[in-house]
């Protein structure tokens, strides 16, 4: 194994993904080759209707590519099953939204605990309280989502995302219903606890400013790699 590969968390060679439409097929993404280097911070930018979520969907294996190969940890993704794929995102990988998908009947600190809890990790609320406390909402911790605003719903689902000590982060528009001084301080959160941890950071943005906060940039259009960043996370610095 060369220094590169074992530096090397994803991988997508020639991958593609089409769906089936009210019109027949249609072609989401078409041939994306990167690798994204370990505790490396990642943006994907574009137009929408790029296949920039598209893309974090197929790097999170909640999406099977239908042409082509997604590699993470050195496990291929497109072979693995629905169950397989469930337990490889558990075990290694987080993922945020923007619309926090909270469950409302759940306090702050069962909405952490409960996905390590159902894992099996006997440490889950201890872990979860104390990834409260890491993004300052320990004394928010019995509250209920409906009981918290947008930030601290974030916070929350930041929390919930890292607590399992993921390998890789995933984070789709995490700003995206916050207003501007919510969003800089969960921006500033996430980068924060992603160097903490070491995980690797792949974020889908709008936000040029957002963008440029991370290592590397990958441009979409029409579901391609813009060729002017580059074929590959390392090439795509901005």
């Amino acid at each position: 194994m060369t220094d590169a590969s074992a530096q090397t968390i994803l991988s997508l060679k020639n991958a593609s993904l089409t769906l089936n439409g009210n019109t027949g097929q249609v072609e989401i993404l078409r041939d994306i080759s990167l690798d994204v280097s370990r505790h490396s911070s990642v943006g994907l930018v574009g137009p929408s209707g790029s296949g920039k979520s598209s893309l974090l969907m197929l790097m999170g294996g909640l999406e099977q590519a239908t042409g082509g190969q997604v590699t993470a940890l050195g496990q291929n993704l497109t072979a693995l099953d629905e169950d397989a794929l469930a337990r490889f995102r558990r075990d290694h990988m987080g993922v945020v939204f923007q619309s926090f998908h909270l469950i409302p009947t759940m306090t702050a600190l069962e909405n952490v605990a409960t996905p390590m809890e159902l894992a099996g990790q006997e440490d889950a609320f201890d872990r979860a309280a104390a990834e409260l406390e890491a993004v300052g909402l320990s004394h928010r911790a019995d509250h209920f989502p409906a009981q918290l605003s947008g930030g601290e719903q974030q916070r929350v689902a930041l929390a919930r995302a890292l607590a399992p000590r993921p390998d890789i982060l995933l984070a789709d528009e995490p700003t995206g219903n916050l207003d501007g001084a919510n969003g800089k301080a969960i921006m500033d959160l996430l980068f924060e606890l992603q160097a903490r941890h070491g995980a690797t950071l792949i974020m889908v943005t709008h936000a040029p400013d957002l963008a440029a906060r991370c290592d590397h940039v990958i441009r979409l259009t029409d579901g391609r790699i813009d060729p002017t960043t580059g074929s590959t996370a390392t090439e795509a610095a901005e």
